[in-house]
């Protein structure tokens, strides 16, 4: 195990370490910044269980949804810039997308899932979703489930290309280039849509967990002809082998579940949001844009998977499931398997846990465990100042 926390965070290093005494953790890193300032780093186990590869400083990790906040950093800048409105149809900007009845649909309900797109009914063979023009193709000739706005329904691969298409017919950029010049560049993350091949052999090893087969989503799929659509299409995107650990996989630009990423990067765009929009002196956003990308504009229960939804401009809100930790003011956005990735304005912290071992249960044990202890750190670190002040 290796990294470092600070003073008066000594909480989450027990609970990261008790996550692989206690809890059965494989590979993971938890990182938090407050502020410009490194309060916890850490990172440990195996990154390859096949060769044994202990998870290094600099592993990367496939983050599946978690990249959605990715996303949303992307359209906030191109809402900032007056080149993307929200209350717009998406077919102003994309005129192929009117189609099959979606002319009313509005560049809101895209960024909110509420455009009625939560999948696509023509059965998809894996490779598919790795060409973003095949995807956006089938996506202009989809028909909505229900009407946009009708409905808050979490759209788990298909907000990334309705959302990246958005920005390249915006932009002229694909989205994997926009965000590296426009977001990881300028913050210097180690985040990617599109891993450059020489990254290739930092990325860890994904694993299924003992519990895999028995997750909500899958008995979501097998229970409704409708939300296999899904949760389902391809049928082959969450058996062993697993095919995110394909190469292939890490080039393509699969918005919608398939960044790539190290916690600490994760951490520090969160911490530049949870900050009013500026980390080390770079202002990446107006704070009165990120302060709209937090603000509601949908609300409700996934109607295949019965949880709660509240989404901003991409980014998820907290919700009673509580699923970003204790703050109620958190936003951010969760990933397939367990990670997590959030801010939290209160305390000015921006967080990422990162793992390779996926597990069904939400909220994940492991991430709430050291989640809890960063919140009460730094709650006493609040309480610490207020006295002295």
């Amino acid at each position: 195990m290796g990294g470092f926390v600070a003073p008066g965070f000594d909480g989450v290093l027990h609970a990261f370490r008790a996550n692989f005494g206690e809890r059965g953790e494989l590979g993971a890193a938890f990182a938090a910044y407050q502020g410009n300032r490194a309060v916890v780093d850490l990172w440990g186990g195996v990154a390859d269980p096949v060769t044994g590869t202990a998870w290094q400083e600099d592993t990367i990790c496939v983050i599946f949804s978690g990249g959605k906040g990715l996303v949303a950093t992307c359209l906030l800048k191109l809402v900032e810039r007056g080149q993307l409105e929200l209350d717009a149809p998406v077919a102003r900007y994309w005129p192929a997308f009117a189609q099959a009845g979606k002319g009313d649909t509005l560049v809101r309900h895209v960024v909110a899932h509420e455009a009625g797109l939560p999948g696509v009914r023509r059965p998809l063979a894996f490779e598919q979703i790795l060409d973003p023009e095949v995807m956006v193709g089938l996506l202009e000739a989809e028909a909505p489930y229900w009407p946009a706005g009708e409905r808050a329904c979490y759209h788990p691969l298909t907000f990334g290309w309705l959302c990246g298409e958005l920005v390249r017919r915006v932009d002229g950029r694909s989205l994997g280039r926009f965000f590296a010049e426009e977001v990881a560049g300028p913050l210097a993350l180690d985040a990617w849509f599109g891993l450059p091949e020489a990254h290739e052999p930092r990325v860890a090893t994904l694993v299924t967990g003992a519990d895999w087969g028995a997750g909500a989503r899958q008995q979501a799929s097998s229970a409704d002809p409708l939300a296999a659509t899904v949760w389902d299409n391809p049928p082959d995107r969450f058996d062993e082998p697993l095919p995110q650990n394909a190469s292939a996989f890490h080039r393509a630009e699969v918005a919608g579940g398939g960044a790539i990423a190290d916690a600490r990067s994760m951490a520090r765009l969160y911490a530049c949001l949870a900050n009013g929009g500026e980390l080390d002196g770079r202002r990446l956003l107006a704070a009165e844009t990120v302060a709209l990308g937090r603000r509601c504009l949908s609300i409700g229960t996934d109607p295949f998977i019965g949880q709660p939804l509240r989404f901003g401009v991409g980014f998820e809100l907290q919700t009673s499931e509580m699923s970003l930790g204790p703050s109620p003011q958190a936003f951010g956005h969760g990933g397939l398997g367990g990670s997590v990735h959030a801010a939290w304005p209160e305390h000015g912290i921006g967080f990422s846990y990162t793992m390779n071992e996926l597990r069904t249960a939400e909220p994940d044990p492991r991430a709430q465990a050291v989640l809890h202890a960063l919140y009460e750190s730094a709650s006493r670190q609040g309480a610490t100042a207020g006295a002295g002040s």
